[in-house]
C-alpha cells in the first residue's frame, strides 16, 4: 500500500513539474522590425509573436526604425546564427535596394538565411481629385497628351511605389513625373489635396479612401483582383501588360544550422496557415503564404532579377 501511495505521489509530482520542464525546451525569440510601431511590418511581427508562443518563449518584438529597414538588417546580420534573432521586413530592402544604392552594408543573399515567405500584397493605381480620371485608359491618354503634367507621389525616391510608376512607364510608354515625399502619409495627403494626380499605393492603405470617394483606385497591379476592392480591374484586364506585387518575409542571420532553420521554418509556416492567422492577415489586406526557406530564396532571386532592368533604366543611384 505504501509503495502504491509513493507511486501515485510521484505521478502527481511529475504532472506538476511537466509544464515548466517543457517550457525549458523553448528558446527565446527576438523579432526585429526596421520600421516604427503601428506600421505593416510591425503589425505582422506582433501577430507572428502571438502565433509562435507555443514554440518559443519569451518572444520580443523590437523596433529598430531608420534607413528604410537597413538599421534592423544590420542588427540581424550581426546577431548570432542561433535561431534567437530574426527579422520581418517587406521585399524592398532585399530586392530593390541592391540595385538602387551605390553601396550597401549588407549582401541580401549572402548575409541572411531565408526562413519563410509570410504574405503577399499588391498595389493600387490611385487617382486623386487633381486628375479626376476613372480608368487606366484615361490616365494613359492624359499622360501622352501632357508629358510633363501627369504627376504621381511616392513615400520617397527609391521606394517600391516609386518604381511601380517607373515600371508602368516602361510598360505603356506613357510619361509620368515622379514627386517624392518624406513618407507615405505626406504622399497620401498630397494626393487627397490635389497636389499630385496619382499614387501607387498598397491597396490596404488606400481602400478606405477609395470607398469614401476621396480617391479612386482605378486598377490593381497583381495577377488577380483584390478582395478589398473586387470591383477594380487588374492592370492586365485594363489592357496594360504589367503585373507586380510585393511581399513580407522572415530572415535570420547567415550560417543558421540546418536543424535550427528547420524548426523555425516549420513553426512559422504552420502559424501562417492557421485559419485564425489567415483571417487576421486578410483583414490587414494580405494574402498569407507560409513558405519553405527554399521557396523564399527562389522568390527573392526572381524579384532581384525582375527589378534590375527597370531600376537601371532610370539611372538612379542613391548614396
Amino acid at each position: 500500500m505504501r509503495a502504491r501511495i509513493r507511486f501515485i505521489a510521484a505521478l502527481a509530482l511529475a504532472a506538476v513539474l511537466t509544464p515548466p520542464a517543457l517550457a525549458q525546451d523553448k528558446s527565446p525569440l527576438k523579432i526585429l522590425v526596421g520600421f516604427p510601431p503601428g506600421g505593416s511590418a510591425d503589425q505582422i511581427a506582433r501577430l507572428m509573436g502571438e502565433a509562435l508562443r507555443d514554440d518559443f518563449n519569451p518572444i520580443v518584438v523590437e523596433n529598430k526604425p531608420g534607413a528604410g529597414g537597413r538599421i534592423a538588417l544590420a542588427a540581424t546580420k550581426a546577431a548570432k546564427p542561433d535561431g534567437q534573432t530574426v527579422i520581418i521586413l517587406p521585399s524592398g530592402p532585399m530586392v530593390l535596394f541592391p540595385h538602387v544604392y551605390k553601396k550597401l552594408d549588407y549582401d541580401p543573399v549572402k548575409d541572411f538565411t531565408p526562413v519563410s515567405l509570410l504574405a503577399r500584397f499588391q498595389f493600387g493605381v490611385v487617382s486623386g481629385p487633381a486628375s479626376n480620371v476613372k480608368t487606366v485608359g484615361e490616365m494613359l491618354a492624359q499622360a501622352k497628351a501632357d508629358p510633363k503634367g501627369v504627376t504621381y507621389g511616392s513615400p520617397g525616391q527609391g521606394t517600391l511605389p516609386h518604381f511601380m510608376g517607373v515600371l508602368m512607364e516602361q510598360s505603356t510608354g506613357a510619361p509620368f513625373l515622379h514627386v517624392p515625399f518624406q513618407g507615405g502619409g505626406p504622399a497620401n495627403n498630397a494626393l487627397v489635396a490635389g497636389h499630385v494626380g496619382y499614387k501607387f499605393d498598397v491597396v490596404s492603405e488606400t481602400a478606405e479612401l477609395h470607398r469614401s470617394g476621396k480617391v479612386r483606385i482605378i486598377a490593381v497591379t497583381g495577377s488577380q483582383r483584390d478582395p478589398q476592392v473586387p470591383e477594380v480591374p487588374t492592370l492586365k484586364e485594363a489592357g496594360v501588360d504589367m503585373e507586380a506585387s510585393a511581399w513580407f518575409a522572415m530572415y535570420a542571420p547567415a550560417g543558421l544550422p540546418p536543424a535550427t532553420l528547420a524548426r523555425l521554418e516549420r513553426a512559422v509556416s504552420a502559424a501562417m496557415k492557421t485559419p485564425a492567422m489567415r483571417e487576421r492577415m486578410q483583414k490587414l489586406g494580405y494574402e498569407t503564404v507560409g513558405s519553405t526557406s527554399a521557396e523564399l530564396a527562389a522568390e527573392q532571386r526572381k524579384d532581384l532579377a525582375r527589378w534590375e532592368k527597370p531600376i537601371k533604366a532610370t539611372g538612379i543611384q542613391l548614396d
